[in-house]
């Protein structure tokens, strides 16, 4: 399998400056987080963007459209902030022939307890195992791009139903 990933910034990739007591979005983690893995599978890493998903813009949005639709591979995973995730995943669902799966992070990989790894490790299983679609995988479950939505209240995907 060749795996492209595309990262967009988000949560994943916050690192923390605590003298200023805030956090800002840093480099793409996950090529990272997949050596150390030691997957077996050749992936490439492209940086689209460093974006929070709260500012995440229609423009953005086609920039990810672009890229995913010209991808070589079949095989898409793309880390995305939590917040704009299902707008995302919804943009992207006419793309046709890929298995398009998006993950993201509920706390930046940087800190020692974070969904990261285990959030990636899924979304590596599922983009592998899933027909052609666009899915969403967090905390262990994989969602249809057109049946989730973010409960921002319990900080969760959920299906809508």
């Amino acid at each position: 399998m060749q795996l492209e990933v595309f990262t967009t910034g988000g949560t994943i990739d916050k690192i923390y400056f605590d003298k200023k007591s805030e956090f800002e979005v840093g480099d793409p983690v996950v090529g990272t987080l997949l050596e150390a893995m030691g997957v077996t599978f050749e992936f490439t890493v492209n940086q689209l963007m460093r974006v929070d998903s709260l500012d995440m813009t229609s423009e953005d949005r086609a920039i990810i459209f672009a890229r995913v639709s010209a991808a070589e591979s079949s095989h898409v995973l793309i880390t995305h902030g939590t917040d704009g995730m299902v707008d995302t995943a919804a943009k992207l669902a006419t793309i046709q022939d890929k298995t398009i799966v998006l993950t993201g992070s509920l706390q930046p990989a940087a800190f020692a307890n974070n969904d990261a790894v285990f959030n990636i490790g899924c979304a590596v299983g599922a983009v592998q195992s899933l027909p052609p679609g666009v899915y969403v995988v967090m905390s262990g479950r994989v969602f249809t791009a057109d049946n989730v939505v973010k409960n921002r209240a319990e900080n969760r995907f959920e299906e809508i139903s």
